[in-house]
């Protein structure tokens, strides 16, 4: 990390570290002397490092501020902080500030409850409960019931801003089963050759078990993740050539214009495709429901031995893994890296290290947090 230490204190326990570079909003990172503290202009965007127990605890406080319980508190943060740990800051802490700016937190919440249920499957009605929160619960609920009968089926509607599909299918996986997640949300992507936003951004995600622990694919059908726009628009940063259009159907890198237009599929036809299917099953998600919902959410999780022996399988995907990884490289390639090989080790590193975030979502928190009482 680039940047002097800054001795400052924004808050019992803060460290500041500053980043040396212009603010996109006028302001400027002044760097500082050798051996001393960098100066900080007044619109300058720093940097905010917290070790991973001050983090929690400003999360936490955050959502308590705004309404949430303790246990509800507790498992959104839960899930901000494990996007942090795993180098997503579009959907770490500043996933926060995301949920308060939501309509669907301005409305009426409502329990969870059971709209049809068999041995193997659940609908569930989500209560407009934030997703962060109904699929926690979702989750733990395919879990019981593939262990006991051997594979569920559950949905959730009438929830929003679910997170990361990666942190539900790895907790899944690390009960033992197979996982697959479908997640379909409100329309923020044009069809190919679309002027208009149409469908979610419709991540899959699929986990299995391996004998050294899950292996994880979290896709996106869309070219750039609109949390990560909402963060880009909040930091007054313009977004990569070639993922979004404007309001007038005209390609745009400017996250206002991008909001306010459409995010485009990823890989042509093929991102298209699985946006589209995975936008059918989140109705068969709200098919039982009267609450009419762009979000759908399915998850699929069965027991390896239904089909073979579960030790034997784990080691089988453990062997593949070492295969694909002793695959000779193209010049100029260290490593052949496995889906979500990187976000585990950032996991492992930032443990130790603590997280680093915008200076602005920091303040934005602790102005939440003092909103109790």
């Amino acid at each position: 990390m680039s940047g002097e230490r800054n001795t400052g204190p924004a808050s019992p326990r803060t460290e500041l570290w500053v980043n040396h570079r212009s603010s996109a909003r006028g302001g400027q990172i002044l760097p500082g002397v050798p051996g001393e503290v960098a100066k900080v202009g007044v619109m300058a965007l720093g940097r905010v490092h917290l070790s991973v127990t001050d983090a929690r605890d400003l999360a936490e406080g955050a959502l308590r501020g705004i309404g949430f319980d303790h246990d509800e508190a507790r498992i959104v943060a839960n899930h901000v902080i494990d996007a942090a740990l795993c180098g997503y800051e579009y959907s770490g802490l500043a996933k926060i500030l995301n949920i308060v700016d939501s309509e669907h937190f301005k409305l009426p919440r409502r329990p969870m409850k059971v709209l049809r249920e068999t041995d193997v499957s659940i609908a569930f009605d989500g209560g407009n409960n934030v997703g962060m929160l109904s699929l926690f619960y979702a989750a733990e609920v395919t879990v019981k019931k593939a262990a006991a009968h051997g594979i569920a089926l559950i949905s959730v509607n009438d929830a929003w801003m679910s997170g990361r599909s990666a942190y539900y299918v790895e907790t899944i996986a690390n009960a033992g089963l197979v996982a697959i997640h479908t997640a379909s949300s409100s329309r923020q992507v044009a069809p190919l050759g679309g002027a208009r936003a149409m469908l979610g951004t419709n991540p899959l995600a699929i986990a299995v078990p391996s004998s050294r622990g899950p292996i994880v694919l979290d896709i996106g059908t869309s070219a750039y993740m609109m949390t990560d726009v909402m963060l880009r628009e909040r930091l007054s940063e313009l977004l990569p050539e070639g993922v979004a259009i404007g309001p007038d159907g005209k390609p745009t890198r400017d996250p206002t214009l991008a909001r306010r237009g459409a995010l485009l599929p990823f890989g042509g036809y093929k991102g298209f495709g699985l946006a589209l299917m995975i936008q059918a099953l989140g109705l068969l998600a709200g098919s039982g429901s009267e609450q009419e919902s762009d979000y759908g959410y399915l998850f699929i999780a069965f027991r390896p031995d239904l089909l073979g022996i579960a030790d034997v399988f784990s080691r089988q995907v453990t062997q593949l893994i070492d295969r694909i990884k002793a695959t000779p490289r193209q010049a100029g390639i260290d490593e052949i890296r496995i889906p979500s090989e990187r976000a585990f080790r950032s996991r492992e590193r930032a443990l130790r290290e603590g997280l680093t975030f915008d200076r602005l979502v920091f303040d934005a928190l602790v102005a939440l947090r003092e909103r109790r009482g």
